[in-house]
């Protein structure tokens, strides 16, 4: 499972890059609006410091801005992937996009039904947001099982990318139910070294440690 951090703050990035373990990263406009920096300024940092898929959102509602704008991204860097919504423009411009061979991360995903019709548009990625479907009483787990199984059951190539992923526990569930990647916030990525055991134990290996004679 590829880990993505789910950031625009090149700081936090920096640091959680430093562990090695960060394959990629995705953004969204409420990521880079919090930067208080241009687009292309913010975009330039990322793919400087992770070598690695970026995903970049487009905001238009056509598929022909949402074309152009994803033909701008994907001039800044050859690591640029393209996100589009799941709305039926989005999907065209998804459909597009990759047939002129550009990368596509599709978003805002909440159904297997969805998700299918993105694979057939040829998206590189699918974001279903787990999250999200938490807040409203449902269980965003079975979305990425259901989606994993029908990608499994036709061979897509799209991957999926498990989004909105809140603790630990949801990284766990959707490492387990096959998903490619997982997009962390940084508060989560950290989560996941953290075990109260691992502490405990590593401070009694070193005070038993200070016992052992020196000579």
């Amino acid at each position: 499972m590829k880990f993505f951090l789910d950031t625009a703050d090149t700081g936090e990035l920096r640091e959680a890059a430093a562990s090695g373990l960060v394959d990629g990263i995705t953004t969204n406009p409420t990521l880079i609006a919090k930067t208080g920096r241009p687009l292309a300024a913010v975009v330039e940092d990322l793919v400087s410091i992770v070598d690695g898929p970026i995903s970049v959102e487009t905001i238009s509602l056509d598929a022909a801005g949402m074309v152009d704008e994803g033909r701008r991204f994907a001039a800044i860097h050859k690591n640029i992937v393209v996100k589009c919504p799941l709305t039926r423009e989005g999907l065209k411009a998804t459909k597009l996009l990759t047939s002129e061979g550009h990368k596509v991360n599709v978003t805002l995903c909440f159904s297997a039904m969805q998700a299918l019709l993105a694979a057939k548009a040829g998206a590189t990625y699918i974001s279903p947001f787990v999250g999200r479907l938490d807040d409203i009483g449902q269980d965003g787990m079975i979305l990425i099982r259901d989606i994993c199984e029908i990608y499994r059951n036709y061979g897509f190539a799209t991957q999926v990318l498990a989004a909105s992923l809140r603790h630990p526990v949801h990284v766990l569930a959707s490492a387990k139910a096959g998903a490619h990647v997982g997009t962390l916030p940084y508060k989560v990525f950290q989560q996941l070294f953290n075990h109260p055991l691992t502490d405990s134990g590593l401070a009694q290996f070193l005070s038993d440690w200070k016992k052992v004679p020196t000579a």
